[in-house]
């Protein structure tokens, strides 16, 4: 694993959770000998930091059978360059940088490299992440079922063409951030009428937590009609649905979730 920030040190985690005690270690990179010092008492991972190692990089990749890019978008054509040397026929690479086709990372890599997309989103970090995979050119069913079993280890996986991974970036990647607006909106209503910041964020939080897992248990019930059994006829919620709806809420939705959509194509030009 190259490089462990929020997203890839929360895969990590979950992988270590799944490995069985006589399986050989993880090796990851860090640019700090800081952060790869954290990893000095773990058995089942093998920290190199490139402060202290220009080549930690290619060293971490020689010989793996899968490696998992968790740089940010910007470096990683600059990664590519600098491992290709050490990656081996049918090797299975795993990137989780938005904006950066397989088409290009190919383009890097050795003839036959296996390379898979992927876009998690931060709930990982407690294992209840959502995350979208799609295969590259040479990506067959063993990578792309490897790669499931990576993931899975922080949640829930779909597998989807290329072509869809930016719409899963734009509505489960980005999703919690719409989520956490819209709670910073609802406390704000709630401090507008008395409420403490305290009681206002224990109200919404937890309210939120409430309502998805009950969705979450009535995974056979649409979530309209979850919203149906809250929705008394002429009665307050009604009224405030009515709300919503008037401004436009679906609309302003997907008009979103295409901005999210936009913006991944003009960074795939980019690191084209």
């Amino acid at each position: 694993m190259l490089g462990v920030g929020n997203m890839s040190g929360a895969i990590l985690e979950g992988l270590r959770a799944r490995r069985g005690a006589d399986e050989p270690p993880i090796r990851v990179t860090t640019r700090s000998a800081a952060s790869a010092a954290t990893y000095a008492d773990a058995s089942d991972v093998e920290a190199m930091s490139t402060e202290r190692d220009p080549d930690a990089n290619r060293h971490a990749v020689r010989g793996a059978d899968v490696v998992v890019l968790g740089v940010k978008p910007h470096m990683v054509a600059d990664l590519l360059d600098e491992i290709a040397p050490e990656v081996g026929l049918g090797t299975i690479v795993v990137s989780v940088a938005a904006g950066v086709t397989a088409a290009a990372m190919e383009r890097r890599l050795p003839a036959g490299a296996r390379v898979v997309r992927a876009m998690p989103n931060t709930p990982a970090t407690l294992g209840l992440g959502v995350t979208g995979i799609a295969p590259g050119a040479a990506a067959d069913d063993e990578a792309m079922a490897i790669a499931t079993r990576i993931f899975e280890s922080v949640g829930d996986v779909v597998e989807v063409p290329e072509s869809r991974i930016a719409a899963v970036a734009g509505i489960s990647g980005s999703g919690p951030a719409y989520v956490y607006l819209f709670m910073e909106d609802l406390i704000r209503a709630a401090e507008a009428r008395g409420f403490t910041p305290e009681q206002a964020r224990t109200m919404v939080v937890a309210t939120f937590r409430g309502a998805s897992e009950l969705a979450t248990r009535a995974s056979d019930t649409d979530p309209a009609e979850l919203r149906r059994h809250v929705t008394s006829p002429n009665g307050t919620t009604e009224r405030a649905i009515g709300v919503f709806q008037e401004a436009g809420l679906a609309e302003i939705v997907d008009r979103a979730v295409q901005a999210n959509i936009d913006r991944s194509d003009e960074l795939a030009a980019d690191n084209a």
